[in-house]
């Protein structure tokens, strides 16, 4: 790793305590995954045992938080699991996860910018204003009817303004979008307190049963349908990634990281149970697939004005999702930048604020231009393999560098211990974690080729372009490489020896 890093790289600023650490994994993680994808994957995936799925994504999620929490306090830098994974693995396993990340935060700020647009909309709608279709609606068709432009050329341009907005906060300065993303986490958590207090009133229990419906056909229902839905939710947990990223900037790591990832992932899965309950208590699950379920829920039960303020809520939460994200999304790319994997623009600092503003800029346009083409559906699917890619290295780099770096000092060490087979240090954590996140790519890459089969490929096409160009631009990397290594070993010319 240390090979791989240019001297003199700028360094950003430790200004994170604690509670800003758990507030930014809050702000990230409590967003699109309570507003949005309980509604589809009850809908379309597990009914009410939606609940479960999400419990189930929490302890995945879990087990590979806690390898985050050794790697990060022993390697408070930027650049999260690929840093991890270049001081593990070599720069060229590096690339990999590095692409992968940049897969996952691009398309997950793609889908909550997708998100934040929807709801908006219903609150315009709500007061009486309704924006043209052609400036609200992504460009390609979705799976489900919810997703289907109609006719006319389309593109989700509110998503990208949104997105736009957000990367021009996040340039100002970590500390002031520290305050923003803590104001928009407490007006969400305050407006998620009512629904549920409001909600579990008029809860039915018979929407409960069957908790989890007999299956009716590959992965809708059922068994299978129980682990696509996990599979998919797995993305609301993104957070995590983002308190990692954010290392390089905490004011004391060994003890800000561990409070920032484990306070994340207790607060956030005990939301997303609740919710979820009480959500598919509230309507038929059926009835959910809509891109405001919370909101809908609400009103149909008798409490249109406090669906409105739902809405409210639910811009506030993905709004703090926005930040968070790009947030992250940019800390990565500064990180691959450092390491000459990018350009450097995406580590070029502001003179005034020190925020990497290039990167920040480029990673929202980036994102902004997928939210306008792509609906959420597929977003969510593409952002879970790239979610659990960077999962699957974090968990391999806790068990290399047990090995290969055994004095390193490690403020927090991962519990129940584990054996050495080889090179590696076969613990029960991260062995868990690997294959957990092992199958939850194979049920998402199974779920994506379903889709193509039955005629819908977007997500096919734009993964296999993804890929293929990842790989094309490791193949010029390394290429590159050797060519600087055979200059630096040829011969000196005599005729050059003064």
């Amino acid at each position: 790793m240390a090979a791989e890093m240019k001297t003199g790289a700028p360094s950003l600023r430790r200004a994170l305590g604690p509670v800003d650490l758990l507030l930014l994994g809050i702000g990230c993680v409590v967003g699109a995954g309570i507003y949005i994808l309980p509604g589809v994957a009850a809908a379309e995936y597990a009914g009410p045992a939606v609940t479960l799925a999400f419990v189930a994504a929490a302890a995945a999620c879990g087990l590979t938080g806690l390898c985050y929490a050794e790697l990060a306090t022993a390697m408070p830098i930027a650049g999260a699991s690929y840093s991890y994974v270049a001081r593990a693995f070599g720069p060229t396993a590096a690339f990999g996860v590095g692409w992968a990340l940049t897969l996952e935060f691009l398309l997950a700020g793609a889908a909550v910018s997708t998100g934040f647009a929807s709801y908006l909309m219903s609150l315009l709608h709500e007061l009486g204003v309704d924006l043209p279709l052609a400036l609200t609606q992504a460009s390609i068709a979705g799976a489900t009817p919810t997703d289907r432009p109609s006719g006319g050329l389309h593109t989700n341009a509110l998503a990208l303004i949104a997105l736009l907005i957000a990367a021009g906060i996040l340039m100002r300065g970590v500390r002031e979008s520290a305050r923003a993303n803590a104001v928009l986490v407490v007006v969400k958590m305050g407006v998620l307190l009512t629904f549920l207090l409001i909600g579990a009133r008029h809860v039915h229990p018979e929407l409960w049963h069957p908790f989890l419906p007999p299956s009716e056909g590959p992965f809708r229902y059922g068994a299978s349908g129980f682990l696509r839905a996990a599979s998919v939710v797995v993305f609301a947990y993104l957070g995590f990634d983002t308190v990692a990223t954010a290392a390089a900037e905490a004011r004391k790591p060994a003890r800000d990281l561990p409070i920032g990832l484990i306070g994340t992932l207790t607060v956030s899965a005990l939301l997303y149970a609740l919710v979820s309950l009480v959500l598919t208590g509230l309507v038929p699950f059926r009835t959910l697939n809509v891109p405001d379920p919370v909101a809908f829920a609400m009103a149909n039960v008798g409490y249109p004005g406090i669906g409105m303020l739902l809405r409210v809520g639910a811009l506030a939460g993905l709004a703090s999702v926005m930040l968070a994200n790009t947030y992250g999304h940019s800390r990565i790319c500064f990180a691959m930048a450092r390491d000459g994997l990018l350009p450097n623009w995406f580590n070029r600092l502001h003179p005034h604020h020190g925020t990497p503003a290039y990167g920040i800029a480029l990673t929202a346009v980036a994102a902004g231009l997928l939210a306008a083409l792509f609906p959420i559906g597929i977003l969510a699917d593409l952002v879970s393999i790239g979610t659990m890619f960077a999962f699957a290295g974090v968990a391999l780099s806790v068990m290399r560098m047990r090995v290969t770096a055994p004095d390193m000092i490690r403020p927090f060490r991962l519990p129940l211990g584990g054996i050495r087979v080889g090179g590696l240090w076969v613990g029960i954590i991260p062995t868990c974690a690997l294959l957990l996140s092992v199958t939850t790519i194979g049920v998402v890459i199974t779920g994506i080729w379903q889709q193509a089969r039955m005629g819908h490929p977007a997500a096919a096409i734009f993964l296999f372009l993804y890929v293929t160009t990842g790989c094309v631009l490791s193949l010029i990397r390394a290429r590159k490489l050797k060519q600087e290594s055979q200059k630096q070993d040829l011969p000196v010319p005599k005729e050059s020896i003064s």
